[in-house]
């Protein structure tokens, strides 16, 4: 068994990014000209090996929540285990709870690798993040192929946290909003209403939010005035969701790109191009990138 992988700090220009592998494969830092764009993870939290205290981790082999912990795919069911306590049901698979190898390193890229074998959960599949660091920002290129013996349903994306400054706005389009049902999982999908509309860009909202957009056009953009700059993310066609994240009495918020509709693998939609899963057959991948591009505020 080799030893546990050291942080890495990736650094290009004003831009500078730390990644912690042995922490869920996780983003412990963007910082940029000085400025901190994502929450940073703190001293105790590293020390604790808290993947909950991170800048940004993975979510494979499926993002968010699935209810009653299992679902039913090719005349089967399939059971998974709560990963999160106190939380009851699984939530964003397994990646961001194991360590992850450090396969390729270098000032300014660096290739995480993540192998799990069916045991406790039903899939086996090899994950790796690819995060590349330049004047432009960050990449992160997510490749996940099923390793196991039958065709499964898949999913991926990256669960980003952002400090919760004065002031801050964020912008974006989709077509649909997916209701929020109890222990956190997603209901039926709605029309976009106008005040749940973020196409022009608004405030963080007041109160409760924790639901998924689907129809996302794959741009955001965030502005933190505080600190004088912003933050734009785009991700490939496959990332069809944005899962929205805002607890008023919590000093950050997420804002996450992922592939799946959050609650998919319950309601079965295999081939609904909507819900956003994937199937792969035996040694068959799927591959996307995010990018987070720093900009200054009035530039």
């Amino acid at each position: 068994m080799g030893g546990i992988p050291e942080p890495l700090t990736l650094k290009d220009g004003a831009l500078e990014v730390g990644l912690v592998p042995q922490i869920g494969g996780s983003v412990s830092s963007m910082r940029w000209r000085g400025i901190d764009l994502m929450r940073r993870l703190s001293d105790d939290d590293r020390e604790a090996g808290d993947v909950l205290g991170v800048a940004m981790f993975p979510m494979v082999p499926y993002a968010n929540r699935i209810a009653g912990n299992a679902f039913d795919f090719a005349a089967k069911r399939w059971q998974v285990q709560p990963n999160n306590p106190p939380e009851t049901v699984n939530v964003h698979g397994s990646g961001w709870k194991h360590a992850w190898t450090v396969a390729q390193a270098g000032d300014a890229q660096a290739t995480l690798s993540l192998d799990i074998a069916a045991g406790v959960e039903p899939y086996s599949y090899h994950a790796t993040q690819a995060f590349t660091v330049s004047e432009q920002g960050l990449g992160v290129t997510m490749t996940l192929t099923n390793t196991g013996p039958v065709s499964m349903p898949f999913g991926f994306g990256l669960h980003p946290w952002f400090d919760r400054d004065p002031g801050v706005t964020l912008q974006f389009e989709a077509t649909r909003f997916y209701l929020e049902e109890p222990q956190g999982l997603a209901g039926d999908p709605i029309t976009l209403a106008p005040e749940l509309d973020f196409a022009n860009g608004r405030p963080l909202p007041a109160g409760w939010r924790n639901n998924d957009y689907g129809g996302w056009t794959g741009e955001a953009t965030l502005r933190f005035p505080a600190c004088g700059a912003g933050l734009l993310i785009k991700a490939d066609p496959v990332f069809k969701h944005l899962m929205l994240y805002a607890d008023p009495t919590k000093p950050y918020f997420c804002v996450e790109p992922q592939t799946n509709a959050s609650g998919a693998f319950n309601r079965g939609g295999w081939n609904d191009a909507d819900e956003g899963i994937i199937v792969l057959a035996p040694g068959e991948s799927a591959t996307g990138t995010v990018s987070l591009m720093p900009f200054a505020l009035g530039a």
